[in-house]
């Protein structure tokens, strides 16, 4: 039976989802699982130790994984996670994500490019 249990954990992700606060609580999800699933997960197993940062709707929960925010949808399976090792995710209350071409605009205003006219 243990080794049963062994081989299901091998095929699930462990995610440590970091607060804004700093506080930190690992869970393990399926490659199926979409930022969405994690979210209503993380939500409805809250940690007793995050109570302060409590938010009150899951649908305003996002997750950050190296530096973008994961829209609803994408699947752990699709970001290519390892399986039996751990991977850090952010976990942040935000209404809404960032339109996917600000992040085009700031790289943009870096460089000094600009889609704009010329001064003489």
């Amino acid at each position: 039976l243990s080794s049963n249990l062994f081989q299901s954990t091998l095929s699930l992700i462990n995610l440590r989802l970091i607060l804004v606060s700093g506080k930190t609580k690992e869970f393990l999800f399926s490659p199926n699982d979409s930022a969405s699933d994690i979210a209503k997960h993380v939500y409805d197993n809250w940690p007793m130790d995050w109570e302060e940062e409590q938010v009150s709707s899951p649908n305003i929960l996002r997750l950050i994984y190296q530096g973008r925010f994961l829209h609803g949808n994408v699947t752990l399976g699709a970001l290519k996670l390892p399986f039996g090792k751990t991977t850090v995710m952010h976990l942040v209350a935000r209404e809404t994500l960032p339109e996917p071409n600000s992040q085009g605009q700031r790289n943009r205003e870096k460089t000094g490019e600009s889609n704009c006219c010329v001064i003489l």
